[in-house]
């Protein structure tokens, strides 16, 4: 429920209470005295889905369009007629479940903090995450996704394109754009004192190795998934009027990890290896704002002057193709990690059999295999650690170049120049007594 304030200009109070009546709205008048060009104001409850429905009667009657209108949440309603009225709106589908343009427009405005809350809220997130990532914490990373301030700026970017803010638009795309140079960085320094003081006494290669870290080096078309999960819940949370902070949550998942990750390869030394994570993060902003300015497109909001709605139209329907044209070349890489990912399972159980079956001749038995990737970010297979059990009564059998052979008679060919061209297989023998 919304109670509506309206400031009446003079000659037009008949006709705006006038269309009150007929839209069933009950109201109170007030007498304006304030000499501005106004006789009266007129409060009166309706539903959140008819806010912007009576608004725009109200403006054919003669309201002004940039006239004193206050939106406010309303706790109770004791009128027959406000029954009457929300039971008219909920059998009425064309509005759904969505709030009014202006109240949609106010809200994602809020949701962009201050430049320096918004600074420092994220380089604290960005240096939380980093903690958590170093630490192998996924409760700290959580933690840092949940002070992270970015919910605000992709809805304010998506909403602006909607209803023809180009002012609301261009400050969302510069806080995100700012938001992720930030958080970068500031991971970066951060990672990089705790290098140099000691406190993180990992080489590169342990440090890329840390599960946390090692899980977003090379991400899949799965994690595409989540950021369009996440601008679509976004903009379905900012246009149905309730809390967007757990959808905040889901954002920042998306976002404030893979740039700590990015800051962490900078200042370990490795920046190939966390080229996945880069992508990531952009893929990330650019899946959140695309299904954003569809989702809220679709729910029907358009500019409040009819005349811009052709031009609003080119602008949003260009915005989407070009973030389409980033988010299909970058997704391309998603892609292509999902494809070595499965074959690199499929080596793996090929290279275990020509390996068993190499061994079949001989009196030693295969006791494990183990795969080690390149730290490119394909993460291809560039080894292969095979442990080989023998009889202590016998001399262990010299099998290394035939495993070699034919580990690397299976092995797929490499998709990146970063990829080894041969496999090196490494035996360990261990005597094993029956």
């Amino acid at each position: 429920m919304r109670l509506v304030q309206v400031l009446v200009p003079t000659g037009k109070r008949e006709a705006v209470l006038r269309t009150l009546d007929e839209e069933g709205v009950d109201y109170a008048v007030s007498e304006e005295t304030s000499g501005r060009g106004f006789v009266a104001v007129v409060t009166f409850p309706v539903p959140k889905e008819a806010v912007e429905p009576v608004l725009a009667r109200l403006r054919e009657a003669g309201v002004e369009r940039d006239a004193y209108t206050v939106v406010v949440a309303a706790e109770t309603v004791a009128s027959k007629r406000f029954d009457q009225l929300r039971e008219q709106y909920e059998e009425d589908d064309e509005n759904g479940d969505r709030i009014a343009r202006e109240e949609l427009a106010s809200k994602a405005a809020d949701l962009a903090p201050s430049v320096p809350t918004y600074v420092l809220m994220t380089v604290i997130s960005a240096l939380v995450a980093t903690a958590g990532l170093l630490l192998d914490s996924p409760a700290v990373v959580v933690g840092s996704m949940v002070i992270a301030p970015l919910v605000g700026p992709a809805m304010s970017a998506s909403v602006g394109t909607v209803v023809d803010d180009d002012e609301m638009f261009a400050r969302g795309v510069r806080l995100q754009a700012l938001g992720g140079l930030l958080a970068v960085g500031a991971a970066a320094v951060f990672a990089f004192l705790l290098r140099q003081t000691g406190a993180v006494p990992l080489s590169p290669a342990e440090v890329l190795s840390i599960p946390e870290v090692d899980e977003r080096l090379a991400p899949d078309v799965l994690s595409l998934v989540i950021a369009l999960g996440a601008g679509a819940a976004g903009a379905i949370s900012l246009s149905s009027g309730v809390s967007t902070a757990l959808v905040g949550v889901m954002i920042a998942a998306a976002l404030v990890p893979p740039t700590a990750v990015v800051g962490i390869g900078v200042a370990w030394g490795a920046p190939e290896a966390v080229v996945g994570s880069a992508i990531l993060v952009l893929v990330n902003i650019l899946s959140v704002n695309f299904v954003a300015i569809g989702v809220l497109w679709q729910q029907g909001y358009r500019p409040e002057r009819w005349i811009r709605r052709d031009e609003a139209r080119r602008a949003a329907l260009f915005r989407i193709a070009v973030i389409g044209v980033g988010l299909l070349v970058l997704s391309s890489f998603l892609g292509a990690v999902t494809y070595t990912t499965y074959r690199n399972a499929d080596f793996q159980s090929d290279a275990r059999d020509a390996i068993e079956d190499a061994l079949s001749d001989t009196d030693a038995r295969l006791l494990s295999m183990e795969l080690q990737y390149d730290s490119g970010p394909l993460q291809e297979p560039e080894g292969v650690v095979v442990t080989v059990g023998y009889d202590p009564a016998s001399d262990p059998p010299m099998v290394e170049r035939e495993l070699t052979r034919r580990v690397n008679a299976v092995a797929p060919e490499p998709l990146s120049p970063w990829a080894a061209a041969e496999i090196d297989v490494e035996v360990r023998y261990v005597a094993v007594v029956e």
